[in-house]
């Protein structure tokens, strides 16, 4: 193999670390702040080079689409290991809209999709939602993109949540910015105006794993 540069030996000990803690790969931007690399182009660049070299697969089309090869330098016509998980029905990235009834959510005859087990995991509590709308667009989500989520009751601020307002009974996908006795759900889209809730009225359901898009 070709040997690693200093920064490229930085970047694949920051993702392995990055995995041993979190069960999923870290975004090009976490590498970035984690590597203190000048730009993201400069992390694409390195992650192509570990790539190549058989060091790192990665599949660019995911936002965490990264895995370190099991036994190094293995073969890349060996596809990644996948996982099914549910494909649970379509959420906002607009105005909010009503959640699909309840007892279509557990239903066995969903759609299901496979992803890379380096992205999701176990799949444990992981599922898809079909995006819906333009709000989330500067995050490069885009209407019939994919957002692969996971269950969780509470996000950090600035997280990226599938949020349920209770009264309304009606879901939607931003970002969450609790500000005392309100929640700031934020869009992505400078053309857009926040949603303000009250905190009593906000229920966080999912957050964000990855965004899934099939290249025409």
């Amino acid at each position: 193999m070709k040997a690693l540069s200093d920064k490229q030996e930085r970047i694949l000990a920051f993702i392995e670390a990055f995995l041993d803690e979190h069960d999923y790969p870290p975004t090009v931007r976490d590498i970035q702040a984690g590597c203190d690399i000048s730009s993201t182009s400069v992390v694409k660049y390195n992650l192509d080079r570990l790539a190549e070299g058989g060091y790192l697969n990665r599949d660019s089309e995911v936002s965490r689409g990264l895995a370190i090869p099991k036994t190094i330098g293995q073969s890349k016509s060996s596809g990644p290991e996948t996982v099914a998980v549910p494909l649970l029905g379509t959420i906002a990235a607009g105005s909010p809209f009503p959640l699909p009834q309840s007892d279509t959510w557990g239903d066995a005859s969903l759609d299901q999709i496979d992803l890379p087990q380096s992205v999701i995991g176990t799949g444990d509590s992981v599922y898809a939602l079909k995006v819906k709308g333009e709000s989330m667009i500067d995050a490069l989500i885009g209407d019939g993109d994919l957002v692969i989520m996971q269950s969780a009751q509470q996000v950090r601020q600035g997280e990226m949540a599938a949020v349920r307002l209770i009264k309304e009974d009606e879901t939607t996908l931003k970002y969450f910015y609790p500000e005392g006795d309100k929640v700031r759900l934020q869009p992505a889209n400078s053309q857009m105006e926040p949603i303000y809730a009250s905190s009593d009225n906000v229920e966080v359901m999912s957050k964000v794993l990855a965004v899934w898009r099939y290249m025409a």
